[in-house]
């Protein structure tokens, strides 16, 4: 595997090396979040793994994986009557 840019590993590798290599790299995580993209007979052609906090969100959409990118809360974002901001 060759790693491109810090932390991202690119290569190809058996489904048995690919499943140890989530199961340590899972393991060793810390509180960061991780995701895995590989090849299967999927629609898309990859299948994702994800694992831990991470900034985006893959959902299944009718059978296809897509990201999304939660929305950051403003500090103009109105808020509902009663609800305070934190200083």
């Amino acid at each position: 595997m060759i790693e491109p840019r810090a932390g991202v590993f690119v290569g190809t590798v058996s489904a048995m090396v690919r499943d140890k290599l989530w199961e340590m790299v899972c393991a060793g995580s810390e509180g960061g979040g991780c995701l895995m993209v590989h090849g299967s007979n999927a629609e898309q052609g990859f299948a994702l793994r994800f694992f831990g906090v991470t900034s985006r969100l893959v959902e299944d959409f009718e059978g296809l994986g897509l990201v999304r990118i939660p929305e950051q809360p403003s500090s103009r974002t109105p808020r509902p009557p009663g609800e305070q901001q934190a200083s």
